[in-house]
């Protein structure tokens, strides 16, 4: 019985939500149109969860939220009573796509009123929204008289109701067949998407788009016993197909690549993520359609989510579902896709492992929507030798399986359904990329000196073993910056002394004799590691990282000094501190080196047999220290990166300022020369090791304020040894001396006309 306008429930708020889907079953199942269904199951809710009001909105083409069923409302207002997505309190659900329960809901600075639908006595509401593989695509709400605290049991029940209702939704006759469901229709015209660039190598082919649909037949459940048994036995077989995986030779020695597998093999273990299926299931749901429920508000969650590391986590808790889904609905057999022998993988994300699936040589390409540079995905695809192009805004809505696809990973871009036109261009920027890399191969062998015999000494950045293995196909001379975060943020744990000089020695061993600059932790930032928290900050890049958490937590720092000294074993070991502004802090940093190495003497170690530090300049201040830093220190990496960002004061991760400020500023290049030749006075070996010197026209300007040590990614080592030997160090220094000092924010034209009259390889 509903209780009087006003008066609190006199029965139990909440029924139980086992009896209420065993309704919703009979209703799902029985005689009747959709609309007709939707009606049976507002009154349901409405009667089961002892609420005067239940509405249930739909989500129509153009974002507009429509009253489609409910009980308690004018009937009138269904059909007539809409909202944007973001309006009111019903479009703040289906654009958070998270629940909201208020007591007194008309208070809310959201709150919309519709007078067609006399809720102008109702107080209290609680809201959850209709979601399907990550979608909105509706909200179902009720509403009390009182100002009725809901609790969070309640609020857990509507959720489960909606999962059902969302079935009807989607598959029933809700909506005419023809009626676009949302406004990103495909387009079939051809497209120029611009993204991430995450896996060199250029590629054209036939688009495979993974949609991740698995079609679930039975969502309800009589026994959780049953269904929680599936699970286990489904997550059984999960850990078996990664076990076999690890067992690849790709993957088979103690690499970053096993690491992230095994990582990976760990979340499948992560007890909150089992709790939460877990829980659906008692609720009263199967075990796949619980499955689902805990991806769908992941999925809607993820949007909200802005920190790049739990993004990337939850991914991975993403594909992991896929994979139980999977599972659990056809024993894990593959979705049916015919792949064709020239297939480009299309997917809004992938987990570390989905590449697996595939047989070696199968896929020319991947596509993504989502994706990042240290993403576990990504770092697969790179030791697959697979190019990737990420963060392809709206692509999932833009392609189908069997479009033409031509994929530049060297420079982030893909197009979709190309002319002619284009197919031939790229065909022949294909080809010519080829005879370029014929042209560097060429190189190899050759002394990396100008035309007029000043010689430049080339070094490679690295962040993974996989890098070090460029060192013999480029013939550099070493590793001018070895990342050792890299590592630590693709573990679940902080790895210890043990592991990390295992690592550290491997490194040692790869480079084969070449020099390696450590740079110590660069965390922080955009670099968080799950296994030390931090509180928001305002402004990251400027904020609580690297070498001031160091300092901050000097143990750690401490054990990877530990660790460095020990892989060397007997070889030079340099490290380099990043981000440091004030000389006492490099002092500070220095000093704890100083104890490790007369720890490692007391226990009778193997010491390095040289110890060389230094600093990466990256904040300006530090470049006013130089008299006092610079007796201090053995060398100077100019990390041009951060220090453009800091001196002209703006967010390089900020679309808005993209392209305003530039590394060949008149402004930048007056300050690195002072810099040079402040080094070069005192002999003390600079280099710059940010993408200013792996562009070929900065780094011919660096050469020509007197850089002579370079260090960049293995990809623009090739374009860069053209450079260098084809220029003169002579023509190019007289040039600048007219153009330095020009009042334009940039002088990348000028050089470039210069190196088009001077022959200069670009």
């Amino acid at each position: 019985m509903t209780p009087a306008a006003g008066a609190p429930p006199t029965t139990p708020a909440w029924t139980g939500s086992r009896r209420l889907l065993r309704q919703l079953r009979d209703i799902m199942a029985g005689p009747g149109s959709g609309q007709e269904r939707l009606d049976q199951i507002a009154t349901l809710i409405a009667r089961e969860l002892v609420a005067e009001v239940c509405s249930i909105y739909v989500r129509r083409a153009g974002d507009v939220l429509e009253l489609f069923a409910t009980e308690g409302l004018r009937p009138d207002a269904v059909r007539n009573t809409r909202l944007m997505v973001g309006e009111g309190l019903i479009g703040f659900v289906a654009g958070k796509a998270m629940p909201i329960s208020l007591a007194d809901a008309q208070s809310h600075p959201q709150f919309a009123y519709r007078p067609e639908t006399g809720e102008e006595s109702y107080s209290s509401l609680v809201g959850v929204p209709v979601l399907r593989a990550g979608r909105v695509l509706g909200v179902l709400a009720v509403q009390n008289q009182t100002q009725r605290s809901y609790t969070d049991e309640e609020v857990e029940t509507l959720e489960t109701t909606a999962m059902v209702l969302a079935e009807l939704i989607s598959g029933g006759d809700i909506l005419d067949a023809d009626e676009p469901r949302y406004d990103s229709a495909n387009e079939l015209l051809p497209q120029r998407i611009e993204g991430l660039a995450l896996s060199s190598g250029m590629a054209s082919g036939t688009a495979v788009v993974q949609r991740r649909r698995v079609t679930i037949e039975t969502m309800l459940a009589d026994d959780p016993t049953i269904e929680e048994r599936r699970l286990r036995d489904a997550l059984a077989a999960i850990h078996g197909q990664l076990d076999d995986a690890l067992e690849r030779p790709e993957f088979s020695d103690a690499s970053e690549h096993r690491d992230v597998l095994e990582t990976f093999r760990m979340f499948a273990e992560d007890r909150g993520w089992l709790r939460r299926i877990d829980e659906a299931i008692r609720s009263g749901l199967s075990a796949e359609a619980a499955v689902q429920r805990v991806q769908d508000e992941m999925r809607a969650r993820m949007g909200q989510v802005t920190d790049s590391y739990l993004r990337e986590r939850m991914l991975d808790f993403e594909e992991l579902t896929e994979r139980l889904l999977r599972q659990l609905v056809d024993g894990g057999r593959p979705d049916g896709m015919v792949i064709p022998d020239d297939a480009v993988l299309v997917a809004r994300t992938l987990g570390p492992a989905e590449l697996l699936n595939y047989v070696p040589g199968s896929l020319r390409a991947v596509v993504l929507e989502e994706g990042s540079t240290n993403a576990h995905a990504t770092i697969v695809a790179r030791a697959l030798g697979i190019p990737l192009v990420g963060r392809l805004q709206g692509l999932m809505s833009r392609v189908e399986s069997g479009d033409s696809v031509l994929v530049d990973g060297d420079n982030g871009i893909i197009y979709l359904r190309p002319g002619d036109e284009v197919q031939a261009n790229f065909e022949t920027a294909v080809a010519a990329q080829g005879a370029r890399l014929k042209v560097y191969q060429g190189l190899r062998d050759l002394p990396s000196e100008t035309r007029d015999g000043v010689p430049v000494s080339l070094f490679l950045n690295a962040g993974l073993l996989a890098d070090t293995t460029r060192l013999d196909e480029t013939r550099s001379d070493g590793i001018g910056l070895y990342r050792t975060e890299i590592p630590f943020m693709l573990r679940a744990t902080y790895p210890d002394v043990a592991t990390q000089t295992e690592f550290y020695a491997r490194v040692y061993d790869e480079a084969g004799g070449r020099p390696v600059t450590f740079r110590t932790l660069d965390i922080g930032g955009d670099k968080a590691l799950p296994y030390l928290q931090s509180n928001f900050e305002e402004n990251p890049a400027m904020g609580w990282r690297a070498s001031r958490i160091a300092l901050d937590r000097p143990v750690m720092l401490r054990h990877q000094l530990r660790a460095l000294i020990a892989a060397s074993a007997g070889r030079p070991l340099d490290v380099m501190f990043p981000m440091i502004a004030q000389v006492s802090e490099f002092e500070a940093a220095r000093h704890l080196l100083y104890i490790e190495l007369d720890r490692a003497a007391r226990r009778g170690e193997t010491k390095p047999a040289t110890v060389r530090t230094g600093v990466m300049l990256e904040v300006p201040a530090l470049a006013l220290q130089l008299d006092n830093l610079l007796p201090l220190i053995d060398f100077l990496s100019i990390g041009s990166n951060d220090l453009l960002q800091f001196l002209f004061a703006f967010d390089r991760g900020n679309p808005r300022l993209e392209g305003r400020y530039d590394t060949l500023s008149p402004a930048l290049l007056k300050l690195l020369e002072r810099i040079a030749e402040d080094c070069d006075a005192v002999g003390v070996d600079l280099t710059v090791c940010g993408e200013m010197a792996g562009d070929p026209i900065a780094a011919m300007a660096l050469i020509g304020i007197g850089y002579r040590r370079l260090s960049m990614a293995p990809a623009n080592f090739g374009p860069v040894k053209a450079m260098v030997r084809s220029m003169s160090v002579a023509e190019l220094t007289n040039y600048l001396q007219g153009v330095m000092h020009s009042p334009h924010p940039s002088i990348r034209s000028r050089l470039l006309d210069f190196a088009r009259d001077h022959n200069v390889s670009m």
